[in-house]
Order: C-alpha cells, then sequence, then structure tokens
C-alpha cells in the first residue's frame, strides 16, 4: 500500500474500537484444526524449486511456450538479478543508477530464468493475453501508470519488453484488465480512477471518448483510506456482459453502452472483499453440457471488516480476516447469496483454478489487510474447494503446508502439468532479507496436488493429438483428440478443459477462465490407445479468442495439459 496523505490519517471512529476485542485479537494456527490434511491422502506436496530467482514475483503470467513472466516494481531498489552485460542501466532523475532486472522470464522445462530490462515502474499493475499470445501489461505507478507493455513470446531470447508511454488514457494504478470477446482488453478502476477504458483504444456506442466513466467504482470505495474497491473482481459472463465485483456490491454491466444492466444483492456479512481488505474471486467452471448458454456462478472469499486496514496500518492492531465465500448465479432469474465458511479466516489469498474444476485457495495471512507490514498469522495451509460436492460440509478440504510464508505480494498461477507455481512475498517497502518474521521472499515454489501422485499414474490420460489444423479450435468446431490411458474406469467418465492462463497479482487472477466441452463420442483405438470427439465452444463470449490450456481429465486426474488456439 503506498504511503497514504497525512490529511487522510484520520484517527478511527471510536465506534469502530467497541466492536469486540475478539475481532481484533491475533490468531494462530492452533485456533484452527488445521495441523493435519483431512483426508490424508489428498495432501498433496510441496517442492522447492529455486532459493532464490532474484526478483519477488509480485506479477505472474505463463505464457503459451511454457514459460512465464515474472515482474516486481522498480522504486524498491536494486534486485538480486543482474542485467545481462551491455544492457542499459535504468536512470531516472535523483536515482542511482539501477543495472538490475526487476522483471524475468522462468523457463519451466529447463528451470532457467532470464533477466528481462523493464524502464517504467510496474508496481500494482495489471494484464491480459492477447489472441496472439502476447501479453499486454498496463499501468502502474509514476512513470508507468500511463504506459502500455508488450511482450511477445519467443522460442529464443530475442523477445522483449516494448513499452508505450502513453498508451491509455487514464492513469491505471491497482485496475483490472479482462480480455473481451472481440480481443480487445477491458482496463477498470485503478486508486481514485473511476473510469474504465480498451487497449487498443476504441470508443463506446454514442460516445467518442477513449475513457469512460463508472459511477459504481466511485460508489463502492470506502473512508478513512480503506478504499476497498481497488483491483475489482471482473469476469466476462456467457451473454458478454461483465460482472463488476468492488467492496460488496456488485453488477452485470454492459460495457458496451456504458450501463448497468443489473445489480445483485449486497453479498451478506461485515465483510469487505477489494483492496487492502482483500479477498479473492473465481468464476467457477463454465460447462456446456449440449448448450451454448451455460451456466455461469462466481464464487468470493476472505475479506476483512470495515477499518481493518486503518487499524493494522495506524495502530498496527491486526483484525481477523474474513472465513466466509460467497458463491452466486449470476445467469439465474433472481441471483441470491449462498454463503459458506473455509475452514480458516483468508486475507490476500489466491483462488486458483485446477483442472478437475475445484479451486484451490493458497497463500495469505489470517489477520490484517494487504499493504507494508499489515497483515500477521500467514495461511501456511492451502485449502481445496470442491464446488461441486452436494455436501457443504465435506467442500472445504485442508491441504498439506509450505514453510514459506507468502504474504503481501505473492503470486500463484497453474501451470501446464496441473501443479500450481507460487512465488513472492514481500511486505516491506524496499526488498529486506532480515526482517522478521517475515523476510521478503525471492523463492520459487510448486505446490503438486494429489492427483500428480504416482499412484494415479495408471489413471492420467496423456494427450497424443489434437486433430484440428494448427492446434487452433475453430468456434462450433467439432474435433477429435487422442490419448493414451493404461487403466480405463468407465463409470468414471472423460472430460475435457480448456483453461485460460492467468495474469495473477494481489490475490486477482485476472482473466481466468475454465470452459468443460462437451465429449460426443469415445472410441478405442488399442489396449490403451482412446479417441474422443469433442466440440469446442459456440462463441467468443463463452471462451474469448486467444491460448488456452487443453487438459483431458479421467477419474479426476488430468493430463499434462497442451497448448491450443481458439479463434
Amino acid at each position: 500500500m503506498a504511503s497514504k496523505n497525512p490529511s487522510l490519517l484520520i484517527l478511527f471512529p471510536i465506534f469502530s474500537l467497541l466492536i469486540g476485542l475478539s475481532l481484533y485479537s491475533v490468531r494462530s494456527s492452533s485456533d484452527v484444526e488445521i495441523l493435519k490434511p483431512s483426508p490424508a491422502w489428498m495432501g498433496g506436496k510441496w517442492i522447492l524449486l529455486h532459493s532464490s530467482i532474484g526478483v519477488s514475483a509480485m506479477h505472474m503470467q505463463l505464457l503459451k511456450n511454457d514459460k512465464v513472466i515474472i515482474f516486481d516494481r522498480m522504486d524498491t531498489g536494486p534486485s538480486n538479478l543482474s542485467l545481462p552485460i551491455g544492457e542499459s542501466c535504468v536512470l531516472k532523475p535523483k536515482k542511482p543508477a539501477d543495472c538490475t532486472a526487476h522483471s524475468l522470464l522462468y523457463d519451466l522445462v529447463s528451470g532457467t530464468v532470464r533477466p528481462l530490462l523493464v524502464k517504467t515502474d510496474t508496481w500494482c499493475s495489471s494484464g491480459a493475453v492477447f489472441p496472439d499470445g502476447t501479453l499486454i501489461q498496463t499501468g502502474g505507478y509514476h512513470d508507468g501508470d500511463r504506459v502500455v507493455r508488450k511482450f511477445t513470446p519467443c522460442d529464443d531470447e530475442t523477445c522483449e519488453w516494448k513499452e508505450l508511454r502513453w498508451g491509455l488514457e487514464n492513469r491505471r494504478w491497482y485496475a483490472t484488465n479482462q480480455i473481451l470477446p472481440d480481443g480487445r482488453v477491458i482496463i477498470m478502476g485503478g486508486r481514485q480512477v473511476y473510469t474504465y477504458e480498451f487497449f487498443p483504444k476504441s470508443s463506446v456506442k454514442g460516445n467518442s471518448s477513449s475513457s469512460y466513466y463508472m459511477n459504481f467504482l466511485r460508489e463502492t470505495m470506502d473512508r478513512y483510506a480503506d478504499e476497498n474497491n481497488l483491483y475489482p473482481f471482473l469476469h466476462l459472463m456467457p451473454d458478454g456482459n461483465l460482472f463488476v465485483f468492488a467492496n460488496k456490491r456488485s453488477i452485470l454491466f454492459d460495457y458496451k453502452r456504458n450501463r448497468v444492466v443489473k445489480e445483485f444483492p449486497v453479498i451478506p456479512g461485515k465483510f469487505k472483499r477489494n483492496y487492502p481488505s482483500t479477498g479473492s474471486s473465481v468464476l467457477l467452471p463454465l460447462r456446456l453440457n449440449g448448450t451454448d448458454f451455460p451456466e455461469a456462478e462466481v464464487m468470493v472469499c476472505g475479506g476483512a471488516p470495515e477499518g481493518a486496514f486503518n487499524m493494522s496500518d495506524t495502530f498496527h492492531v491486526f483484525v481477523s480476516a474474513s472465513n466466509t465465500c460467497g458463491r452466486l448465479r449470476v445467469t439465474d432469474p433472481k441471483p441470491q447469496w449462498v454463503m459458506e465458511e473455509m475452514p480458516m479466516p483468508r486475507i490476500m489469498s489466491d483462488m486458483i483454478l485446477l483442472p478437475t474444476g475445484d479451486v484451490i485457495l493458497i497463500n495469505g495471512a489470517m489477520n490484517g489487510t494487504a499493504g507494508w507490514e499489515d497483515a500477521t498469522n500467514p495461511v501456511y495451509h492451502p485449502v481445496l474447494y470442491r464446488p461441486n460436492d452436494p455436501r457443504p460440509e465435506r467442500r472445504f478440504v485442508v491441504l498439506n503446508p509450505s514453510m514459506i510464508p507468502r504474504m503481501y505480494h505473492s503470486t500463484a498461477i497453474l501451470l501446464p502439468e496441473g501443479s500450481i507455481l507460487v512465488g513472492g512475498s514481500n511486505p516491506h517497502q524496499k526488498y529486506n532479507f532480515t526482517a522478521r518474521p517475515f523476510p521478503t521472499e525471492l523463492s520459487l515454489e510448486a505446490y503438486r496436488p494429489y492427483y500428480m501422485y504416482p499412484r494415479f499414474s495408471l489413471q492420467r490420460p496423456s494427450i497424443l493429438t489434437v486433430e484440428s489444423q494448427d492446434m487452433s479450435i475453430s468456434y462450433g468446431q467439432t474435433f477429435w483428440a487422442t490419448f493414451v490411458l493404461n487403466m480405463y474406469q468407465p463409470e468414471r467418465g472423460i472430460s475435457v478443459a480448456l483453461i485460460a492462463p492467468s495474469f495473477t497479482t494481489h490475490s486477482v487472477a485476472m482473466n481466468q477462465r475454465m470452459v468443460v466441452l462437451e465429449v460426443t463420442v469415445l472410441e478405442q483405438l488399442s489396449i490403451f490407445t482412446y479417441k474422443i470427439s469433442v466440440n469446442g465452444p459456440p462463441t467468443a463470449t463463452v471462451a474469448p479468442p486467444g491460448y488456452y490450456m487443453f487438459f483431458v481429465v479421467h477419474a479426476g486426474i488430468p493430463s499434462h495439459a497442451v497448448w491450443v488456439k481458439v479463434q
């Protein structure tokens, strides 16, 4: 969290201090039954990939060539990763030359790191991937707040950042991006910015401007510098409208006409859900099942009560986070929130879709809010959420813990093998490796869910081919895929999932999307080889154009993904 204007450092109202001491007490892991995963066989495994990659992973994006672009911010001082010899150092007024990298490319296959030069400040920025696989990265801080940066993946070491200094109409710091059905990116919100715009720039019907005022963003900003509407949650609905969630409120928004189509009920409870009361959100899998218009359901978890940021930032009193999640079936005629309870409170957790259709909640803390030095009591245990279990009390499964606290500015993304890449954590204004108990983290870990255990190898499909031209899938197209499977269990069935890789930062997985395609035919070609006929996504509102991970799932065990292009 940036330092606030002194005029905003108002003493928090006295009535807030009287809410109840238990609200502000620091919880420890012993307060919650999280010492053992339940059931034990689902606990998963943690692997330390690198003790240091030289840069703290504030932002991450998986690219179509199995490389991950990782970057931090430019005003932390030198990183621990040098720029290549001969690369120009970054020169900024009144600051020493910076000859270290604040961005890098991580190769999933080789495990190697290549430093990248970024010239403008990417702090608390946003991103999305164009249909051609190019990362469009927007905004940041100071000299970076109106910058658009492009990174096009390549198979050699020639690809670098390209920066468009005045690519944005408004400054975008803590904004959210979403890829649209026509391939454009919408950029919404930011600190004290109540507008949205597009990249490439374009106009809304009946309005020749390139930036559009959105009153909902102003209405959802709290007083006392809490804000609680930064990094709004955006999800593209199958009807082409946007679901927008900020603070505690949510709307269905027609971005083409700049109008609110519908306002949904306020999520129940006293907790705020957006930065700095940072909860997280996910669009649950879209299941086609013979329909071109699937049901769409959004889930929001975690957060903090009103005033929590001021309590932690001003008084160093760390309020207990929310342990609640809400589900809203947006496509229902009269949607209503259905609330559930997690095994523990969570703030700053990432919610990542797994190819099984389950959701993993990972990283974060149990007390405080997002911001520098504003949280304590890390949540070491991820939690698996099984949305389709008919017994609500069995939907949450506590998983094996990491040994590394992942606090403010940590990230997580899904990888093609089905594991979760986890990095970052720097709750300090600069890199601080001696801070206790939460030093700056430069490490990278992988969390491997239970389905990657060797015991399930016979049930794990291995994709041989996707029979479509250039691995491209057209809307409405039926295509074939072949795979090897050593132990087929007909009663468990076969499913196919497309998952769009997310741009993840600050517990927001932008553009994350899972579409479960319809399998119409299954043929056995040999003892262990099978062929399936699959109906592609019907429209770009269901699956926006671009690159997706293509998984075949059998008996709850996913294959290693291959990349396909939806167009």
